[in-house]
């Protein structure tokens, strides 16, 4: 069966470096081309300055740098023999037709017959790009257009031709999919293709509106971002960050590109301001600065904002826009059907916007679910356009558009009163651009909890977590508090997990949510509420109560399998240490962080880190170096910035699963619960050999050094002595074994401790405020 098993990329710039970079983060071997050096004696020079670069980048190409052993730096003129092992190579040089096809004719002379070529042009056309090739190469050509940066942005655009086989797409469809992480969205041969083609339409047509109408960049940010599900940076800040000496090319390939009756001609033009701005060295984040900078010589780093009429910078504004929060995140169409100036801004831009979105079926596809899908995953919309004009109202909008006298597209008048999507005995359906409705249909190994909860009624459900019935006699513990925080109704639910469990024929649990973090951790806010209260025993009474909900779970008589994305902090890091198996996405952050807020974790944290450690068989042996290890972890607040990362930490054991694509992970968990039942036994209690106060003081002589250099506070001081006494054991010794029950006491001990003292609070309070942590 063909398969990709080596990569090579051309270009070593930012996006050919971070499109390996995220081959070798799947474990593929890549070469790395660039031209070669012209001075000096190593000619692969550039393209080991590419690696080196990814090593240094934050946020972090690499999931962990040991990957970046899977790249080779190689050059263009030494070693394009090497071509003739890779499957698949991806060009991502300047945008530029001739020389693409310059680079595709020195291809031919190398690569094997069959392997893939892909461009990663933005948006240029497949057709220019293989006019004039020599014969057969078409066959083999396609664009893969990543976003950057390839390693967090999911979207890759997939175009092929009338002669690509079906087989070739399918082969870098499903590597992209299961391999890359990716969410592949197949397009037409249009130029910017799809999420591009109308994410650049909406960013011109914000900036050049605001300039018309005298709107702020604040106000402009503000009023075009939460109501519609668009990030927070909206327009300016967002272009900030994508480099504003990048649009004038963008731009002019657009113009030069797309029909002339195309209504992005008629919002085209480049502003004076933006060619002063960019000559003058603000392109943005990279340069001196954008629409938003750091007041120069400022040792505050006040952020300061341009006037779009003036040029001129003044103190940034965070603006109180009244119909923003009339609006909320559920009811756009307040804003547009609001006569404020924020109001006709927001209808100048999104009308246009989407009506165009609406305009591009089915030129660009005939399934709004891949235009929507493009949006979500390109631009981080968190609502596609279809889907926001069914937010809006198909028929209330389609109305303002004839009463403003604007023109509707067609397709917006073949939308009835079910709108563009809608749901049939619990099945989402879309509408086609005929007018008929079709079933959504997930590919091949993705379950969707959204699709299980639309289908039928909950388990068991309280105000912040349900229980879920996945089939196959899998039951599913979802959160759904605020930020999915961890508090008694959530034990409560692992407990009504457990006795379910036990007296049904379900067989398994999988802890999974479908929210953009697994969760923050518990909930920090009662604590500070109970200290304010001096409620004490109400805090003491959590710990106990989340140590023998945890180790219920880990006892069970049947498998916990979590499935973690995104941030799984504090107790839900705990929760995954305490999980027969883990099955993580590829971007779950996680770690022990409660030493932050004053305290140390109390639900059994310290105790299961601590015998990874000690009981891993590649780990340090002898008492001391797991306690001082699992200390350096728990102690400076260490956060994996990948799951990779989080097993190098021992979090993740070597058996539990990574998933690279988000969709993917529920059904890969439920397949590992489906396989662990069988047989199942539950896993006995441990016993480790700790170093006693011995090891305390060691630990507590380190944390004095770092206080007189400044390194440590005088909280911290305390913080770590609390926390050097659990990992050391107590009152110990190297004679005797320390048991996971006795090490759940310390905790208790510590935390009972740490929770009453005023620095702890001022710690809790401060970041309940501020969302930062306190250096006190």
């Amino acid at each position: 069966m063909r398969s990709i098993d080596r990569v090579a990329v051309i270009g070593a710039g930012v996006m050919g470096a971070g499109i390996a970079a995220q081959v070798a983060n799947a474990g593929v071997e890549v070469l790395l081309f660039d031209r070669p050096q012209s001075e000096g004696e190593d000619r692969n020079a550039i393209a080991k300055g590419a690696i080196a670069s990814l090593l240094k980048s934050n946020p972090a190409a690499l999931m962990v740098k040991g990957n970046a052993q899977l790249i080779t730096p190689v050059n263009t003129e030494d070693d394009l023999d090497k071509l003739g092992t890779c499957d698949w190579i991806i060009e991502a040089i300047i945008e530029d037709v001739a020389i693409k096809q310059g680079i595709y004719r020195q291809l031919e002379q190398h690569r094997k017959k069959g392997s893939i070529v892909s461009s990663n042009t933005s948006t240029l056309r497949r057709k220019d790009l293989v006019e004039g090739m020599p014969s057969g190469f078409g066959q083999d050509f396609l664009i893969s257009h990543f976003f950057n940066p390839p390693r967090y942005m999911r979207l890759l655009e997939l175009v092929g031709g009338d002669e690509t086989p079906d087989e070739l797409m399918d082969l870098v469809d499903n590597f992209c999919d299961i391999k890359l992480g990716k969410g592949v969205v197949r397009c037409k041969d249009t130029p910017g293709f799809i999420a591009n083609r109308i994410g650049i339409f909406w960013l011109q047509c914000a900036v050049i509106e605001a300039i018309d109408q005298g709107i702020s960049i604040e106000v402009a940010d503000a009023v075009i971002g939460r109501p519609f599900g668009i990030p927070k940076t909206g327009v300016f800040a967002l272009l900030d960050m994508v480099g504003l000496d990048l649009m004038p090319h963008v731009l002019g390939s657009m113009a030069e590109y797309l029909d002339a009756d195309d209504p992005f001609h008629k919002i085209y033009r480049e502003p004076v301001l933006i060619k002063e701005m960019i000559a003058d060295g603000y392109t943005g984040r990279k340069g001196k600065g954008g629409f938003y900078r750091l007041k120069p010589d400022s040792p505050d780093k006040v952020k300061e904002a341009i006037d779009l009429a003036t040029g001129k910078y003044s103190k940034a504004l965070r603006p109180t826009v009244s119909i923003v929060k009339k609006a909320g995140r559920k009811n756009p169409r307040k804003v547009l059907d609001d006569d404020s100036a924020a109001g006709r801004y927001a209808w100048s831009v999104m009308s246009k916007t989407l009506s165009y979105a609406a305009s591009l079926v089915p030129s660009v596809s005939e399934d709004i679910g891949a235009i929507d899908q493009a949006m979500c995953l390109g631009y981080n919309w968190k609502y596609g356009p279809f889907e926001l004009l069914d937010q809006i109202g198909v028929s209330w909008f389609t109305k303002q558009l004839s009463a403003k006298g604007e023109v509707v597209p067609e397709f917006l008048t073949k939308v009835g009163g079910d709108g563009f999507y809608r749901r049939k005995q619990g099945q989402r359906e879309y509408l086609s651009s005929g007018g008929q409705y079709h079933e959504v249909k997930s590919r091949v190994g993705v379950l969707k909890l959204e699709d299980i909860k639309a289908r039928g009624r909950p388990v068991a459900k309280n105000p912040s977590a349900s229980l879920w019935d996945l089939g196959d006699d899998i039951l599913c513990l979802e959160f759904h508090s605020k930020m999915n925080s961890l508090n008694l109704w959530t034990l409560n639910m692992m407990e009504k997990a457990i006795s379910k469990i036990g007296e049904s024929e379900f067989k398994a649990l999988v802890v999974y949510n479908d929210g953009s973090n697994f969760s923050v951790g518990a909930n920090i806010g009662l604590m500070a509420f109970a200290a304010k209260i001096w409620a004490f025993p109400f805090i003491d009474y959590m710990v106990r109560r989340g140590q023998d909900t945890y180790k219920a779970l880990k006892f069970a008589p049947f498998p916990v399998v979590s499935a973690p994305s995104g941030l799984a902090l504090g107790g839900a890091c705990e929760l995954l240490l305490h999980s027969d198996a883990v099955q993580a996405h590829a971007e779950t952050y996680t770690g022990l962080v409660e030493v932050g807020v004053g305290i140390i974790p109390g639900w059994g944290g310290c105790k299961e880190l601590l015998c990874r450690w000690a009981l891993a068989k590649d780990g340090p042996k002898g008492p001391m170096p797991p306690v001082s290890k699992t200390f350096e972890l728990i102690g400076l607040a260490q956060v994996a910035k990948s799951a990779a990362e989080a097993r190098e930490m021992k979090i993740l054991r070597p058996s539990d699963g990574i998933s690279m694509n988000r969709d993917r992970v529920l059904a890969d968990a439920k397949a590992k619960a489906i396989d662990l039942a069988e047989g199942y036994v539950a896993p006995e209690p441990v016993e480790i050999i700790l170093p006693g106060e011995s090891g305390q003081v060691a630990l507590d002589l380190a944390v004095s050094g770092f206080r007189k250099s400044g390194k440590a506070t005088a909280h911290d001081v305390v913080v770590s002595a609390a926390l050097s006494e659990v990992l050391s054991g107590g009152n110990t010794d190297m004679t005797a074994k320390v048991s996971e029950d006795t090490l759940l006491e310390l905790e208790r001990k510590a935390f009972h401790k740490l929770c009453r003292h005023p620095d702890t609070i001022k710690r809790v309070n401060h970041m309940l405020k501020t969302g930062k942590p306190l250096r006190n």
